[in-house]
């Protein structure tokens, strides 16, 4: 039986094939991606020639350690593929992303792309998104009003993520509050609504972004499923 990092290394090393000479393709952020861009650093040394939209400064900085050629958003008209991770996966494919911060240039990247594609193992498929908490990413000036809001209007207490005894700050300056919904019914819904409410940058709910998902299990075996 595979332990949990052999199953990541298993679905990303899988997926690094999908990588084709002079594509543009979004890197995601997490452990998982983190065998994806060694592997692709790997196919980089034997010729491949590609460059990469990175979703995170960490990101960025381990694909330039295996000298894997990057562009900046801004710089492309369309991204071929992406491959990412994700939190928690339904049977819709929709998803929960953002447990490492990174989820606002993730949503943006993958909104770009013309194909989305998630790698997870067993763990992450869940009937109903939310037993992970969602993370609201929102601007540290009045972050407390954006906690009361959810609290009034979901009773949910969203907690302040913090690191090092201070509050998490993400790539772009912003805090993080997590949000233990636990079962949320219409992600299409709720994302909506929290983008919405003054303060919030941007929530990680992921609707109707992805077209297909690498599932891999402790067996050795992997499954796709499809939007």
């Amino acid at each position: 039986m595979l332990t949990q990092d052999e199953i990541k290394q298993l679905v990303a090393n899988q997926a690094a094939q999908l990588v084709q000479n002079n594509m543009t393709v979004g890197i995601g952020s997490g452990s998982t991606v983190y065998w994806l861009i060694m592997e692709l650093g790997k196919r980089v040394k034997k010729g491949l020639l590609f460059q990469a939209i990175p979703t995170s400064k960490k990101t960025a900085a381990l694909a330039a350690q295996q000298n894997i050629p990057l562009a900046e958003l801004n710089d492309v008209n369309a991204i071929d593929l992406t491959i990412d991770g994700a939190d928690e996966i339904d049977p819709n494919l929709q998803m929960i992303k953002g447990g490492g911060g990174a989820l606002l240039q993730e949503k943006m990247v993958a909104a770009a792309s013309r194909e989305l594609l998630i790698l997870a193992d067993h763990s992450k498929l869940v009937q109903h998104l939310g037993n992970f908490p969602l993370p609201l990413e929102v601007i540290p000036f009045g972050w407390k009003q954006v906690q009361r809001e959810i609290r009034e209007s979901y009773q949910v207490e969203a907690v302040l993520r913090m690191q090092d005894d201070q509050p998490f700050i993400s790539d772009h300056g912003h805090y993080i509050l997590d949000c233990p919904f636990q079962q949320i019914e219409h992600p299409d819904i709720l994302t909506y609504e929290l983008n919405g409410i003054p303060g919030v940058v941007d929530n990680g709910l992921f609707v109707n972004m992805a077209d297909l998902a690498l599932i891999g299990f402790p067996d050795g075996r992997t499954e796709t499923m499809h939007k």
